[in-house]
This record gives structure tokens, C-alpha cells and sequence, in this order.
């Protein structure tokens, strides 16, 4: 007796495919019922998600961790579209289910993983899929740009504006508060988080329709020229239609820009003096680049009493040596728990500051005590790389290609000056892509000079797998410390008081609870060690630490 289980999938959430979903599970229920030899083990669903990865499909993710906990035999699954349009996800986990011995059906393209010709019809059918998605992909962007072009907007209602059929109309509650804002900002001359302060104490609702303005909320007010009556779109862009991972658009692709495309909410000469305001205030680029790269664990701390990000301070000890401190924002923004003049609950009681060391300490015991095949990760790094270095090594870089690219940008760059005069630029704008173009060409130009000058000495590839074998060995058994990795590896750690944590790891169906007890003798410590496989104390500089795994169903 087989234990069987399916995998179903539909890419949108409108009533057709959701009707298409029930029918899925029913086909798949019917089939398994109609085979003596086949059990029933779970239907595994995803609804209304993209096939083009894996990563946020959690049926998906937890039927692959069924098989590995081996209570699946056969997995059915209607075609190889329904499975992944990425033909790399298709093999690699149709590969690591078949060393299990569970085989793949794919029911409408008659293909059976575990026969012998079941790869390469797989592989066949699997970049048919994906040159389907490459190609869908393509068309949509392509119509989106022209229809920016034509001035239609894309986009969600925002504070002062909603969006109905592609067109932007003012909703004037919300345009009351944007006035508002720009008017504290220019002609009063207050910081954006005595703005959000004020705001908040008078009762204004934010666009999702609560009361926690923040600086950051301003700030985006402040730079957003739709309120001056400009449209700007495409400032993001979607480099892998794979992942479909957005990204801040700096001069990749093109930025479609129209000019007074709509009905202001401010004049334009407000609308400057904020702009000359801002600038003022404004980091250089070397400072904010400082800034951006220093903190490998922002955004990934959250308060476990309010559900707030925890932010980052720098604290002097009494010996003048800096440190920093992670506190919750809201905590250390209003204090602790208490209603504002306008009734709001603002505040959280976790008053907690975490030093960064302590939290880098936790990092790297949960890494140490992960159950993963280590040696087999190590491995396959090894694997991979080895051709990457032969064919880097045997690769020859075109210097016509770059010299062709740096042309490109110059073309660009002459006819931006054209783009001003007819209006289309600000002198603003001009000035940042003009600086743009130039700085890549300024990358380019020293790319080309290295490469005429590039001695072509040869070098031991083994030697080099080597020691990136050690570092990375170092890093997965918790002997060095990384921050690019951690910042990587950990998806969030969520704070309940000084002593209790839960740590989440990216990619894996389980947490770390982790508490800070205290110091134990060295006897205790080794007893507790030898009891017990998901626990660990450590004395690593901080209190004795206990984790303890916890399954999830993510």
C-alpha cells in the first residue's frame, strides 16, 4: 500500500480558478480512491500564488518536508505547470524526492519521475513551462510601459488620491492632511516627527486608517510629486521574473515621467521649497551608505508584546568603548503603555535594551545546533563552484561589449539635456540622471582599463574551493561569526522580555526557543548536554543559554 498525496495550485484568486481549486482536490481525491493500491496521505493546496518560485508557497514547503519525514511514498500532481514553471525548482526537488525513492506523477503529461526516461520528459516539459512564463512576463511589461506611457496609473489609493480606472482623483479628507503636512514642514518650519507627533495627538487617520504616523510616513509625504501634480512610474522594477522580486529602480531601466499629469494638491512652488528643505537635511551618499550596510539584524527584531520593530541605538559604557542597544521603537518613541490626549494607545511596556553582541551570540548557537547535513551543504557548495572558477578562468571578457555599453549610456546622457528643455525633466531630475549615467560610465571605463593591463596568471582552483570550504565550515558549525550570512540565514527574531526569544530560520519548518538562564557549573552543563539532542547551554558571554526546537507548519 502506496501513502499517496497531491499537490494542486492556482495562480489567481478570482471565482473561476477558485472553482478550478475545488475541482482539483475532488479530481485528485476521486483518482486516489478509484487505485486499491493507493492511500490517501493529504492534499497539499496553494491558492492564489505564483508558480514561478517556491519560496512562499507553504503547501509546497510542507509537503517537502512530509517526504523527508517519510510519510509520503507517490505524489500526484495534474501537470508540470501546476508543480513550478521554474525548471530548476522542478528538477532540484523532483531529484531530492527521488533519492527518498518517492516518485513524482504527472498526471496529464503522463510523466512518472522514477521511470527512466521520467527526467529527461520532465526537463523538456518543465522549460517548456518556464519559456511560457518568460514569455507572459515580457508581454505584461511591455503593456504596462505603454500604458504608463499613455499616463494611465499604476498603483493603490494613497493619502490624497484614489486610484479608479487607471486615473488619480483627489480625495480631499486625505488632501486636507497633506496640505497640512507640507505647510508644518515649509512654513513652519517642524521636523517630520513633531509633524507625526501632532498628527496623531489631533486624531488624523493615516491612508490604512489608523493613527500611527511615524517620521517615515511624513518623509515619503514630503518626496511623493504626485501631490505637485507629476507622475513618476517605474521607480521599481522586477529584475527575475522567477522570483518576481521587486527592486528600487537606479537607472536599470527607464523611469516613465509625465508632467503635470493630474489635479494638484500643493502648488509647485511648495513643492520645491520642501524639496530645497529636504536636501538640506540630507545625508551624503557616503554617510547613507554607512548607514545602510551597518545593521545586519534591522528589520528583522519585532516586539513580542506589540508587534513593533525593535531599532537601533549607539550606547557608550562607562570606560568610553560604543556599543549598540535594540530597543522597541515603540517603547523608546512614547514610554510605556497609556492613552495620548486623542484617546490613541500608544506605547509598549517591553522597555528591554538588547546589546547587538548578545543577539549575534544567539545567532550563532542556534547555527551551531541546526539539524541540517552540513557536511552535504559543503559539499554541494564545492560542486558548484568548480566549474563557475574553471569557466571564469578560461573566460575571456569582451572589451568591445563594455566599450559598446559605455556608447549606450553616452547616447543616453546627450538626450537627457533634451528631455529638460522640452519640459519633460526638472532640472532636478536631470541632475540625478546625468549623474547616474556618468557614474556607471566612470565604473565602466576603469572595468576596461583593468582589463587591458590584466595579466592572465592562472591560479589553483582546489586551493581556492579549499578555503572557501573552511570559511564556510566555519560558519555553519558556529566557530566564526558572519553578519552577511546571519543577515541572510535569520527570517526573524521576536522578542517577549530581556530573557525569552523565538528565532525563525529562512526556509526551515521549524524556531528556537531561546532563554537566558543563569550560569551553571560545568557539571550541570555537561549532564544536560548528554540528556537531551534540541537543548544546549552554553556559557558564550552572556547568561547561560536553553534552546529548544520547536516544529512548525509554515
Amino acid at each position: 500500500m502506496l501513502n499517496v498525496a497531491a499537490y494542486c495550485r492556482v495562480s489567481t484568486d478570482n471565482d473561476d480558478q477558485a472553482n478550478s481549486f475545488a475541482s482539483q482536490k475532488r479530481y485528485f481525491e476521486e483518482s486516489i480512491k478509484r487505485n486499491p493500491d493507493w492511500e490517501l496521505t493529504e492534499i497539499y493546496a496553494d491558492e492564489g500564488l505564483t508558480g514561478t518560485s517556491t519560496k512562499k508557497r507553504k503547501a509546497f514547503n510542507k509537503m517537502i518536508a512530509d517526504a523527508h519525514l517519510g510519510k509520503i511514498d507517490l505524489i500526484l500532481t495534474k501537470e508540470v505547470s501546476r508543480f513550478a514553471r521554474n525548471t530548476v525548482d522542478t528538477l532540484k526537488y523532483t531529484r531530492e524526492l527521488k533519492a527518498l525513492n518517492i516518485g513524482v506523477y504527472f498526471m496529464l503529461d503522463n510523466i512518472h519521475t522514477l521511470a527512466p526516461d521520467g527526467e529527461l520528459r520532465l526537463t523538456i516539459m518543465a522549460s517548456l513551462a518556464q519559456e511560457e512564463s518568460r514569455k507572459t512576463s515580457e508581454r505584461v511589461k511591455w503593456g504596462q510601459k505603454r500604458q504608463m506611457e499613455k499616463g494611465v496609473v499604476f498603483g493603490r489609493n494613497m493619502l490624497g488620491y484614489d486610484v479608479h480606472d487607471g486615473k488619480l482623483y483627489i480625495n480631499e479628507d486625505g488632501a486636507k492632511i497633506v496640505r497640512l503636512i507640507f505647510h508644518k514642514f515649509v512654513n513652519e518650519r517642524k521636523g517630520t516627527s513633531t509633524i507625526a507627533r501632532e498628527l496623531r495627538e489631533e486624531g488624523y487617520k493615516t491612508v490604512t486608517g489608523n493613527v500611527m504616523w511615524t517620521n517615515t510616513v511624513i518623509l515619503r509625504a514630503l518626496r511623493n510629486e504626485k501631490y505637485c501634480g507629476d507622475l513618476i512610474q517605474k521607480k521599481t522594477y522586477t529584475p527575475d521574473y522567477l522570483t518576481h522580486e521587486k527592486k528600487y529602480n537606479r537607472g536599470i531601466e527607464d523611469l516613465v515621467i509625465i508632467r503635470d499629469h493630474h489635479e494638484p494638491i500643493i502648488s509647485r512652488e511648495l513643492w520645491d521649497m520642501a524639496q530645497a528643505e529636504l536636501k538640506k537635511k540630507e545625508p551624503t551618499a557616503e554617510i547613507k551608505s554607512k548607514h545602510s550596510n551597518r545593521y545586519t539584524l534591522s528589520g528583522k527584531l519585532i516586539c513580542g508584546c506589540c508587534g513593533n520593530r525593535f531599532v537601533s541605538r549607539s550606547k557608550k559604557r562607562k570606560d568610553g568603548s560604543k556599543y549598540k542597544s535594540w530597543r522597541c521603537y515603540n517603547a523608546m518613541m512614547y514610554g510605556g503603555v497609556k492613552t495620548d490626549k486623542a484617546g490613541n494607545k500608544i506605547g509598549c511596556d517591553l522597555h528591554a535594551g538588547i546589546r547587538d553582541e548578545d543577539f549575534m551570540i544567539i545567532i550563532q548557537k542556534v547555527i551551531e545546533h541546526l539539524e541540517v547535513n552540513k557536511p552535504k551543504i559543503i559539499n554541494g557548495i564545492s560542486e558548484a563552484l568548480r566549474p563557475i572558477f574553471i569557466r571564469d578562468r578560461e573566460k575571456t571578457v569582451s572589451e568591445t561589449e563594455i566599450r559598446k555599453n559605455i556608447s549606450n549610456l553616452n547616447s543616453k546622457k546627450e538626450k537627457l539635456l533634451d528631455l529638460y528643455l522640452n519640459d519633460i525633466l526638472s532640472k532636478e531630475e536631470y541632475r540625478l540622471k546625468k549623474e547616474t549615467y556618468e557614474n556607471e560610465i566612470t565604473k565602466l571605463e576603469k572595468l576596461l582599463s583593468k582589463l587591458s593591463g590584466k595579466s592572465q596568471d592562472s591560479y589553483d582552483i582546489d586551493s581556492a574551493i579549499k578555503d572557501i570550504e573552511v570559511h564556510i565550515n566555519k560558519m555553519l558549525y558556529g566557530t566564526e561569526r558572519n553578519e552577511t550570512f546571519y543577515r541572510n540565514l535569520i527570517e526573524k527574531i521576536v522578542i517577549y522580555d530581556r530573557d525569552h526569544y523565538d528565532v525563525y530560520v529562512n526556509l526551515l519548518p521549524h524556531k528556537w526557543q531561546v532563554i537566558v538562564g543563569d550560569m551553571l557549573d560545568k557539571k550541570k552543563d555537561t549532564n544536560m548536554m548528554k540528556n537531551s539532542e534540541n537543548s544546549a547551554i552554553t556559557e558564550a558571554g552572556v547568561d547561560s543559554l536553553i534552546l529548544n526546537q520547536k516544529s512548525l507548519c509554515r
